[in-house]
């Protein structure tokens, strides 16, 4: 059966798509007939990204947390239909009193400051009927302990989401929130931690396994086609809110 073509001509923007959730986005809306841009801070793997794709995939090496640099990619680039950020690096969680602040600001810095500055000078760029989805995190929602930085910037995220899609309108601004997800976030534990880490999880949860990228990416994709929705968080966390 061939692949369903609900994105034929239309032009997706993925900041942070060379990896993980967002490259798993870029595959499957690349699938569904869009014209993919990668937009990446690491060059070899945005190459390595483009080639797994084909197609008419293109690429953009751009630090996103340099404004000039974002306002002039978005400029470069022209018009396009949907803005996806999912960009993001290591968690770093700790417990209060070990937090390095600066580390802290770090993540900030990515995950939110750059999604802002993305939003900002793309959205002039987005063609009617287009939208925007960010990515945020059910820390927000289920914070543990030593969750005080990653659950700030989800929390952040979601009013950042609302608050754009009342401002913006009529693009529609809606965000994925997922739970654990077996990507290269985890990279700064050792691969046995992070086994450990996805068992235990996994077993608790009422799918009875952590996430997988392709499993959080069909989101985006109903978030794109979905012309009814605006202003939302859609939490696809296989029930970790629930247990």
């Amino acid at each position: 059966m061939p692949p369903e073509k609900d994105f034929d001509n239309k032009r997706v923007v993925i900041v942070g798509g060379s990896s993980g959730i967002g490259l798993a986005v870029a595959e499957k809306v690349a699938l569904q007939g869009a014209k993919v841009v990668i937009v990446s801070s690491n060059a070899e793997r945005l190459q390595g990204a483009i080639k797994s794709i084909g197609g008419e995939t293109q690429g953009q090496a751009v630090d996103v947390s340099d404004e000039k640099a974002v306002e002039r990619l978005f400029t470069k680039l022209g018009a396009f239909d949907h803005l996806v950020f999912t960009a993001g690096d290591s968690l770093h969680l700790h417990e209060l009193a070990d937090t390095d602040l600066k580390q802290a600001r770090r993540a900030f810095e990515l995950r939110y400051w750059s999604a802002l500055a993305s939003v900002k000078y793309g959205s002039p760029q987005i063609r009617k009927g287009g939208s925007v989805v960010l990515t945020t995190g059910i820390a927000g929602q289920r914070p543990q302990s030593g969750w005080t930085i990653a659950a700030s910037v989800c929390g952040t995220i979601e009013a950042l989401t609302r608050a754009l899609a009342v401002e913006l309108a009529p693009i529609r601004v809606n965000a994925v929130s997922p739970g654990v997800v077996r990507t290269n976030l985890w990279q700064n534990m050792s691969s046995s931690e992070r086994e450990q880490l996805f068992e235990s999880v996994g077993k608790r949860l009422p799918v009875g396994r952590v996430g997988e990228a392709h499993d959080i990416a069909q989101a985006y994709l109903f978030l794109m086609k979905e012309e009814f929705a605006t202003g939302q968080t859609i939490v696809v966390d296989g029930g970790t809110v629930l247990v």
